[in-house]
This record gives structure tokens, C-alpha cells and sequence, in this order.
């Protein structure tokens, strides 16, 4: 006790310690050695020798670059199709849920209970060309006798959408959660209407718990490949996909570890654009 009260600055960085050293053991040094792997050149037979093999990156942006690219636009569009629907069923709850606010929460959490692969496998039987969402939809005349969804790109954004939601529901509702309804109500007291009300004070208040949501959805979803393997076919192959063939079937680890460089690089870099576009306070606020 004695050391800490004669050193009380140096009492916050101990603290910081054990969370530096999970994040140095588990994060920056398999991603150093992703790294390094993805500067090498070799096969699996002859063994892999490090040469600065620039060409890696290369390779993966002209070779791999449509599947880098449908990558980006599924998870673009499963973010924002996550937050249509995120949003009215965050603002419900935050602000008419009353008692049972506990209750659709964990409704919203449950999926969580059951892994990510038999949620999937789920989807696959839901959207069968034999299953109920198919069958309505021939009925209603939107699917033609031999339509189907399953094996399709609106597939695998279902089913990317599905299993991120709860990503982008749980940050709104805190936002919105803690919006001081006083506010809305002078909004409305200054004859503001209620759409004015909700565009002037509750979307503003709620952009931190918006931008919070869309970057745990869209990050994760950028690197998926489970919905593009099982709601999908090879014209619906996500970079995930090749990433992995890459690793476990080709045993071509350097272009493998190249290609998540690269993915990491461009997700990276999508998040400053949209950091600039959105304000810098919006991701603190």
C-alpha cells in the first residue's frame, strides 16, 4: 500500500496493465506474425521463406478484388438494412416499453443463446425453395412458380442482417435510453411538430448509439463467410470465403494473410472517410 500511495501517478497505468498485456498477447502479436507470414513467398511443400513479397498485395488486389468489393456492398447494405429496422424497434422500447423494457430486450439477445452456425442453418430451412417465406411469396405473385431466394445475394444479406442485429439494436436503444424525453418535450412546447422534435433533438441526441451500431455491424460483416457459404453459391462468394479457402484448402498462407491485411486495410479506411463524414464527436459523444 505503501508503494501505491507514494506513486499515485503510476497507479492508472498499473491498472491498465493486465488489459495491455491480453491485448499485446492475443492481438498484436498473431497480427505481427500475420504480418510477417504475408510477406513470404513458397509453397506448403517446399516450405515458406521471408522475402519481402510486396507481390502478395498485390496479387490479392488484382486477383481478389470483386470478391474485396461484394464484400463491402453486402456488409454496407446489411448495416443499413439492421438499422432501418433497428431503429423504430430501439425508439419503441426506449420509449414505450414501460415494464417489459427487460423483457424485448433480451428477446432482441436471445438468437445470441444459439451459435451463429445453427442460426444460419435455421435461415437455409426458412428460405427453401419448399419453405413458408418462398411459398408466400409465389402466392402473392412476387416469386414466379420456379423463384427462389435461397442461393442468392438477397440471401446472404437476410442472413447477414439477422445475425448482426442485435449489434446495432443494443447501442441505439442506450442512446436513445438516455435521451432526457424534457428535451423532447420543449421541443414541442416551441411548437416544434413531432417529426421536427424527432429530427432537431432525438435523431441528433441518438447519432452516438447510430454510429456505435453501424461500425459493430458493418466491421464484423465485411470479414463474414458463413451466410455466403450456406445462403449462397460460389457468384456469392464473400473475400471470407477466399481467405479461408485460402488458408485451410490451398494452404497458401501468404496470399491468405495478404488478403486480410488488405480487408483490414480497406475496412480501415472506409471507417476515417466515414469518421470525417459523420464528425469525429459523433464517435465520442
Amino acid at each position: 500500500m505503501g508503494f501505491f500511495h507514494r506513486h499515485r501517478g503510476l497507479t492508472p497505468y498499473l491498472l491498465l496493465l493486465p488489459g495491455l498485456a491480453w491485448l499485446a498477447i492475443f492481438f498484436l502479436v498473431p497480427l505481427g506474425f500475420l504480418g510477417y507470414q504475408s510477406l513470404q513467398s513458397g509453397t506448403f511443400d517446399v516450405g515458406y521463406a521471408f522475402d519481402w513479397a510486396w507481390g502478395n498485395y498485390w496479387d490479392a488486389l488484382q486477383r481478389y478484388h470483386p470478391w474485396l468489393v461484394r464484400s463491402l456492398i453486402y456488409a454496407g447494405l446489411a448495416t443499413l438494412f439492421a438499422l432501418v429496422i433497428s431503429y423504430p424497434l430501439a425508439y419503441w422500447i426506449a420509449f414505450r416499453g414501460g415494464r417489459w423494457k427487460n423483457v424485448l430486450l433480451v428477446m432482441i439477445i436471445a438468437p445470441f443463446f444459439v451459435t451463429y452456425l445453427i442460426r444460419t442453418l435455421a435461415w437455409e430451412t426458412i428460405l427453401a425453395d419448399q419453405g413458408p417465406v418462398v411459398g408466400v411469396l409465389r402466392d402473392v405473385g412476387i416469386l414466379g412458380d420456379n423463384g427462389r431466394v435461397l442461393a442468392t445475394s438477397t440471401a446472404v444479406v437476410a442472413g447477414i442482417t439477422y445475425n448482426f442485429l442485435p449489434f446495432m439494436a443494443l447501442p441505439l436503444y442506450v442512446a436513445l435510453e438516455g435521451i432526457d424525453e424534457r428535451l423532447i418535450e420543449a421541443a414541442e412546447d416551441l411548437y416544434a411538430s413531432k417529426v421536427q422534435a424527432f429530427l432537431r433533438v432525438t435523431l441528433p441526441l441518438s447519432m452516438p448509439g447510430v454510429v456505435a451500431g453501424t461500425l459493430l455491424t458493418f466491421i464484423p460483416a465485411t470479414g463474414d463467410f458463413i451466410n455466403a457459404q450456406l445462403l449462397g453459391t460460389p457468384r456469392q462468394a464473400m473475400i471470407g470465403n477466399v481467405i479461408q479457402s485460402k488458408f485451410f484448402n490451398l494452404l497458401d498462407y501468404p496470399g491468405a494473410a495478404a488478403l486480410s491485411f488488405t480487408l483490414m486495410a480497406a475496412v480501415l479506411l472506409l471507417i476515417a472517410i466515414y469518421a470525417r463524414a459523420i464528425g469525429t464527436e459523433k464517435l465520442t459523444g
